[in-house]
């Protein structure tokens, strides 16, 4: 690991301006902000991140989930994944929301990881990990090594010549088919963020995963209200039980009237470079009778597209199951 300042702040208005060192002032595209850091400091560790500082935001004010006044949530950047799992709010309007977060890591990672930190995990691609592989997510036009090379866990949607990574975050799933709106806050002011338009593809800038600028940080994201009479499941494949990355998994939103499904929000993890949602697999259900046969449709357009590497073929068959596993679960629930 390589020397850093570190430095704790008090304010929104100090993490917005420059952290000065002795040298003097850091700029905004050297420094990164530190939440439950079970993330980032991992991969300080393996230099794969090599901020010249540290800002330590965990005394600010965005620990809480509050219910907004047209009935939605709203939830603070820094509330920790186990508060938010268990809380009363989530387990009864968005179980899904807390499925997915209680699937994802150990017990003591969710004790210490924030919803901030979440949004912005980074791939587990080995290549990426590996300072002494070529990667352009790490070292922008050095090379793809996961393309010719280990790719089994990697992406085969929204991928492209210069990176086949896949975002690892299970509630980042629950999050896009909940269509939350991340706030982002900087020395300019607050702008809202819908969670779709928040993660950036690959294509030729693979080291872009987001729509945040230097010296930007997220304070919250916001849920709105589901239908009267929504019910939602997550479900997650992996190769072992616990404390393992989804090869895929799926969250479902659905309100079904008659037989017949009204609305339905899809998301998929462990097959996107970001989490991945199909709004023309929607269309296909909303309107119909939830059948077994308009579930497998559902799937084939939600895989349409998929471009699949030497090792993760398997996961164009795997990731049609999981969701039809899901819709069916839902339906019958």
């Amino acid at each position: 690991m390589q020397n850093f300042i570190y430095k704790k702040i008090n304010s929104v208005e100090q993490a917005t301006g420059s952290l000065a060192g002795p040298s003097g002032a850091i700029g905004a595209a050297q420094t990164k902000f530190l939440a439950g850091g079970t993330n980032l400091i991992d991969l300080m560790k393996l230099e794969v991140e090599t901020p010249e500082a540290l800002v330590d935001i965990n005394a600010l004010p965005f620990r809480e989930v509050e219910k907004t006044n047209d009935g939605g949530v709203r939830i603070g950047a820094l509330v920790k994944n186990a508060d938010l799992a268990n809380h009363d709010t989530i387990l009864k309007t968005y179980p899904v929301l807390s499925q997915a977060l209680l699937s994802g890591a150990s017990a003591q990672l969710r004790n210490k990881a924030t919803t901030s930190g979440n949004l912005l995990q980074r791939t587990r691609c080995v290549y990426f990990r590996d300072p002494s592989k070529p990667c352009n997510k790490r070292e922008p036009k050095s090379g793809c090594s996961a393309i010719d090379g280990y790719n089994r866990n990697l992406a085969i949607l929204g991928v492209s010549n210069s990176c086949i990574a896949s975002n690892p975050s299970d509630m980042n799933v629950a999050m896009m088919a909940l269509e939350a709106v991340v706030t982002i806050r900087s020395s300019k002011g607050s702008r809202d963020v819908p969670i779709n338009d928040f993660y950036l593809l690959p294509e030729k800038t693979p080291e872009k995963e987001t729509v945040l600028e230097p010296g930007d940080f997220i304070t919250g994201v916001t849920l709105a209200a589901l239908p009267a009479g929504s019910k939602s499941l997550y479900v997650k494949l992996r190769d072992r039980a616990s404390y393992e990355f989804a090869l895929a998994s799926t969250a479902v939103i659905a309100t079904l009237k008659g037989g017949n499904f009204e609305r339905v929000r899809m998301a998929m993890g462990g097959v996107g470079a970001k989490p991945w949602r199909s709004v023309e697999a929607e269309k296909i259900l909303e309107g119909g009778p939830a059948t077994p046969e308009r579930f497998k449709a559902a799937a084939e357009a939600f895989v349409k597209g998929a471009k699949p590497q030497s090792q993760n073929g398997f996961k164009v068959e795997l990731a049609k199951r999981c969701l039809v596993s899901a819709l069916t679960q839902v339906a019958k629930a």
